[in-house]
């Protein structure tokens, strides 16, 4: 039984096989970056810490066993561009709402509010599945083995639960951090819709990391006044001490 499970998967084992399982798991960690803070801001809908967290597992997990079957059905699904056309879109949309929304007591527009866990575990569930839409081409590109791919997504998609949540802090201490993050979104949901327009149109993948990175030192640039005003009275008490 085994054996034919491995077959089907195509299940070999080699020095070749580790390299590309790292390259794959190298891959999902830079290109999930965008992916993570989107998630992270979304999960912030909640306004509670214990809440934000069970939003994110709960919500990971459904956007897991969707990656997997996006995987598996990769092939059938490339054939329709109505998928990336729906994926572009979704994106488009949650990085319109952002911007559009109202700004809050600090200034600054804030993702979609939530009252309760179920609402938020859609969204975050199919935001990652727009996100993987872009990135299922470049998995299968770089092997066409099916237990090392999803190997590599399982790996990514712990990997994203932790980068989220390094993110739903720094999302607290950064001014600019959320903005970054929904621009790098809707770099992403243009991205898919070129590919629907016109392959060739299509940005190259170094491109991409670039763009994002540069756009993220932005949102990394300015911290909230609410940290300055903690290290103020610290400092003052450093000054005093060293009087006495």
């Amino acid at each position: 039984m085994l054996d034919q499970i491995f077959d089907y998967l195509h299940f070999h084992f080699s020095i070749e096989t580790s390299i590309v399982l790292l390259i794959l798991i190298f891959l999902e960690a830079v290109l999930s970056a965008d992916n993570a803070i989107a998630l992270a801001a979304i999960a912030q809908g909640l306004e509670d810490k214990k809440l934000e967290r069970e939003a994110l597992n709960i919500g990971l997990v459904v956007a897991y066993v969707l990656r997997i079957t996006l995987l598996l059905t990769a092939t059938w699904v490339q054939q329709f561009w109505q998928f990336e056309l729906l994926g572009a879109a979704y994106l488009l949309w949650l990085v319109f709402q952002h911007f559009t929304s109202e700004e809050g007591e600090d200034n600054q527009h804030h993702g979609p509010r939530f009252t309760s866990v179920l609402q938020a575990i859609p969204v975050l569930a199919f935001t990652d599945l727009a996100f993987s839409l872009d990135s299922v081409t470049t998995a299968i590109a770089v092997s066409n083995e099916t237990w090392l791919v999803i190997t590599g997504t399982t790996i990514g998609v712990v990997t994203l639960r932790f980068m989220a949540g390094l993110f739903i802090q720094w999302l607290d201490e950064y001014v600019y951090l959320e903005d970054a993050g929904y621009i790098t979104v809707a770099l992403v949901g243009l991205r898919l819709l070129l590919k629907v327009v016109n392959d060739s149109l299509v940005p190259p993948q170094w491109f991409m990391i670039t763009a994002i990175a540069l756009i993220l030192a932005w949102g990394f640039s300015k911290r909230t006044e609410s940290e300055k005003i903690i290290e103020e009275p610290e400092k003052t008490e450093l000054v005093e001490g060293s009087r006495e």
